[in-house]
Order: C-alpha cells, then sequence, then structure tokens
C-alpha cells in the first residue's frame, strides 16, 4: 500500500471516528443517562489537528447540522432549535478547526490546553451571543441581556471540552507510545 493510500485511509478512519463521537455526544448538550455531553467544540479542535482539510470541516459541520435535524424530528422536546442562532456555530467550529491546524506541531501539552482554552472561549461565546440573539428564543434581549444569560453554560462548556481534549492528548500519547516501542523493540 503506498503512502498516499495509507494516509487517505488513516483520514477516512479518524473522520468516521469523529463523526461516531460526535453522533453519541450531540443527541443533548447535557451529560443524560442516554448521551455523553456534547463533544462538537473538541471534536472540530481535533479534526483541525489531525484532518485540516476544508471540505472535512465542511462535511463534519453539514453532519452536526443534520444530527440536529434528526434529533428534533425525533424528540420534539429537544432545547435548541435549528433557527437563524446557528449561524455562529459555523465560526465557532471554524475557531476550533483552526486552532487545532495551528497547534498540531507543538509537543506541549501546557501550549495545547492553554490554546485549546482560549479557543473554547472564544468559540463559546460567538456560538452563545449569536443564539441568545438572533434565535428568536428571547424576545426582545439587548446584547448586555444577552451576555448575561449565556455565561452560566460556560463552565459546564469549559469543563466538558477540555475534558475530551485532555482524553484526547493522553490516549494520543498512550498510543504514540506504544507504537514507538513496539517499533524500537523490532530493531
Amino acid at each position: 500500500m503506498s503512502l498516499i493510500n495509507y494516509l487517505k485511509n488513516t483520514n477516512l478512519y479518524i473522520f468516521t471516528l469523529l463523526m461516531f463521537i460526535m453522533l453519541l455526544t450531540r443527541g443533548d448538550h447535557l451529560l443524560t443517562f442516554v448521551s455523553l455531553p456534547d463533544a462538537s467544540f473538541a471534536l472540530f479542535l481535533i479534526g483541525g489537528l489531525v484532518l485540516k482539510k476544508p471540505r472535512l470541516f465542511i462535511s463534519l459541520f453539514v453532519f452536526s447540522i443534520a444530527i440536529d435535524l434528526v434529533t428534533l424530528s425525533i424528540n420534539n422536546s429537544y432545547q435548541i432549535p435549528i433557527n437563524l442562532g446557528y449561524l455562529g456555530l459555523l465560526p465557532s467550529y471554524g475557531i476550533m478547526w483552526f486552532t487545532g491546524s495551528r497547534i498540531v506541531i507543538t509537543k506541549s501539552f501546557r501550549k495545547f490546553i492553554s490554546f485549546g482554552a482560549l479557543a473554547t472561549l472564544i468559540a463559546f461565546v460567538i456560538s452563545t451571543q449569536t443564539y441568545n440573539l438572533f434565535s428568536g428564543s428571547i424576545p426582545n434581549i439587548t446584547f448586555k441581556q444577552s451576555i448575561q444569560t449565556g455565561w452560566e453554560y460556560l463552565p459546564q462548556s469549559l469543563i466538558y471540552t477540555m475534558s475530551y481534549l485532555m482524553i484526547y492528548w493522553f490516549g494520543r500519547s498512550l498510543f504514540k507510545r506504544q507504537f514507538v516501542s513496539q517499533d524500537a523493540a523490532a530493531l
């Protein structure tokens, strides 16, 4: 198998894994007995780290909306309907993807977590504010009221995203260590 085919297959497997994790976590934005907390921010950062290509970003973005549409059709009590507030997800997820593509070369856990936290904070503010201001769920809301409304969800969003990013970092480290030690033993 050529290196190019190997990389294409690897990207396909990674993309499929990201889609599967998104499917497991996007059905509800909070931890329930059925689903894990939303991992979308973390998955887009990881996608930027390992996949990089804009078409894969767009595909993952469309998949996230498709999940929400299916969830809405199955469960009318789903908390976040699709509306103009969704426009904020594109730049929010784009920031996560871009950050991932820029921190890919770092070997420092501290830099990885710091940039991941900063990107998550920016993405959270954009997505929350566009939802509050443009969704119509809170009529006649002012910008000041919108800012005050969104902050109550920041801690859980940051904790969930950073937890997923740490799991990724340590999983990747263990995976690399396992293969590096096996390759060295084979020599």
